[in-house]
């Protein structure tokens, strides 16, 4: 599944900032460090926006390109801020036979987001899957850690008053 980038606006503090600079610092001479840097940038902000990708890749000379490409290639790396409460619709074969492209356009509108977004208020972000294993109780969605199976488009509204 591509990732995209969506538009939340990226603020950071100089504690981030300080903390980004000392880990490209400490890791930039070591060979293969672009994986480790990108990892520990992730954990400073909780992902890892285009101005930080950019970032690293100044400090450490390469393109731009190239640490977008890790970011892209492996799934660890998240590309959009995620909410209190992350959402995940399993759009999986077994899934999608059975509704989950559905339950995705519900929790779109019931939300106001579209998938890869995050509310203003930072408490839900949307994010459509591939199989996360649970094929028997298709569709699934994922909140947090919580899974919800044989769902309705009618269960929907429920589920995000939990949270």
């Amino acid at each position: 599944m591509k990732k995209t980038m969506t538009s939340v606006p990226f603020t950071d503090t100089p504690e981030q900032k300080a903390k980004l600079d000392a880990i490209i610092e400490n890791l930039k001479e070591q060979p293969g460090c672009l994986m480790p840097i990108m990892q520990q940038a992730q954990d400073v902000y909780g992902y890892l926006p285009p101005e930080v990708q950019k970032y690293i890749a100044l400090k450490l000379e390469i393109p731009v390109s190239e640490v977008y490409g890790v970011a892209t290639f492996y799934s660890q790396f998240l590309l959009n801020p995620k909410g209190t409460h992350p959402v995940a619709v399993c759009l999986g074969t077994a899934c999608y036979v059975k509704g989950s492209g559905d339950l995705m356009d519900k929790l779109e509108s019931i939300l106001g987001i579209k998938n890869g977004g995050i509310t203003e208020d930072k408490k839900f972000s949307l994010d459509a899957t591939r199989c996360i294993g649970a094929c028997g109780l298709a569709p699934v969605l994922t909140v947090g850690e919580d899974v919800y199976g044989r769902l309705t488009v009618d269960d929907i509204p429920g589920i995000i008053a939990k949270y």
